[in-house]
């Protein structure tokens, strides 16, 4: 049963702060899914990132057919902390940071998930936005629908992670931007030991600066977890029949999550070296006898951290919104409040709704979608 929900005002987060039926306990969380053709892994200079662009592919020619309305100004609350640093300094301990691909094909979920984390933060000009590309164009589309946006733009080399990448389930997971968020303890400057990242198929209902400051306590990254999921179809029957891989979760109580929504210490991640050992895993599968796993991104990322995640509310991460990773049927929300909603799935609200046929919760991703121009 899905109730009709309205926005209030700014469609504030207290338009889905309600409890809704527990129609979503029963079905197989989908993985969060981020697609890009061309995708990569270069830390580029930061003193010069738009002359750097000159070696980039180009996507103009892909852009054309893009056009964003100008989103309006978003200022701070009075309460907000003045800044600490020069306005526009990643440094400035006072940001909050949050990680987000851009692509042409997500484009559009992309623009749509910062206009929503703007509306909704109470300090809005205090977020800083990291996006991770593949093509040129894209940071001149971000700067004219947001043009007092704070951001840094960054190149990812797909060919850092290309001959990694397995076939999964289907072809959108076998892109290499998938796996950007591996690497942002090495894309970002090393002042900047928090961020947030995020999928392209979301909104933010909520205030942002409450996810972060979520406590991590003594681990590496937070997110909420879903320990009623069957976790052992996340890896292949091979998997569990050989203790050389099964044993990586012995002493642990691994539960999935979801990797569209995740708090990251990027200080102990780059102490620890967490890239390398996911790199690892996806050695091992392709070197396997066997495959050990099937889907994309998501299952080295729980061979690393699945039993060492710090919990955070299932209200900032209400995904599966775009069904399963084939089909991309309709779904309703998990029963609770909602801070976040996550088209996770094969389902995305911009083509649904451009098809004429919507799933009911895609009215919630409207609002938020700034294509086309203004009339």
């Amino acid at each position: 049963m899905l109730w009709i929900m309205r926005f209030s005002g700014f469609f504030s987060a207290a338009m889905v702060m309600i409890v809704l039926s527990p129609s979503l306990q029963s079905f197989p969380p989908a993985e969060a899914i981020k697609s890009s053709h061309v995708d990569s892994y270069l830390r580029l200079p930061t003193h010069s990132l738009v002359d750097s662009y000159l070696r980039l592919p180009t996507a103009t020619h892909s852009l054309d057919k893009f056009s964003f309305r100008r989103a309006p100004a978003f200022r701070n609350a009075d309460e907000c902390r003045s800044p600490k640093l020069e306005k526009s300094s990643v440094c400035d301990p006072s940001l909050v940071h949050v990680a987000i691909t851009l692509d042409v094909e997500y484009l559009r979920g992309s623009i749509a998930a910062v206009h929503s984390i703007l509306q909704h933060a109470k300090c809005p000009e205090s977020v800083f936005f990291h996006f991770l590309v593949s093509e040129t164009g894209l940071e001149a589309v971000v700067r004219s629908t947001f043009p007092e946006l704070k951001f840094k733009v960054y190149y990812f080399d797909p060919e850092r992670v290309r001959s990694l990448i397995s076939s999964s389930v289907r072809q959108a997971l076998e892109q290499p931007l998938n796996y950007a968020r591996n690497y942002l303890a090495d894309l970002l400057e090393t002042c900047v030991s928090r961020v947030i990242y995020l999928d392209s198929d979301l909104v933010v209902v909520d205030d942002i600066s409450k996810l972060w400051s979520t406590s991590l306590g003594k681990k590496t990254i937070g997110a909420p977890e879903y320990c009623h999921a069957n976790f052992t179809k996340y890896f292949t029957q091979y998997f569990w029949s050989d203790s050389r891989f099964s044993g990586v979760f012995s002493g642990r109580r691994p539960c999935y999550f979801n990797t569209g929504v995740m708090v990251i210490d990027l200080a102990k991640w780059r102490r620890f070296g967490y890239t390398r050992r996911i790199e690892r895993w996806m050695e091992i599968q392709k070197t396997s006898v066997n495959r050990i796993y099937d889907l994309g991104s998501l299952p080295p990322f729980l061979l690393v951290f699945a039993g060492h995640v710090a919990p955070i509310e299932h209200r900032w991460n209400q995904h599966g919104l775009g069904g399963d990773n084939v089909r991309g049927s309709c779904r309703d929300l998990h029963p609770g409040p909602v801070s976040l909603l996550h088209w996770s799935g094969s389902g995305k609200p911009w083509l649904r709704l451009d098809s004429k046929e919507p799933c009911p919760l895609d009215s919630l991703w409207a609002p938020f979608d700034l294509f086309g121009r203004s009339t």
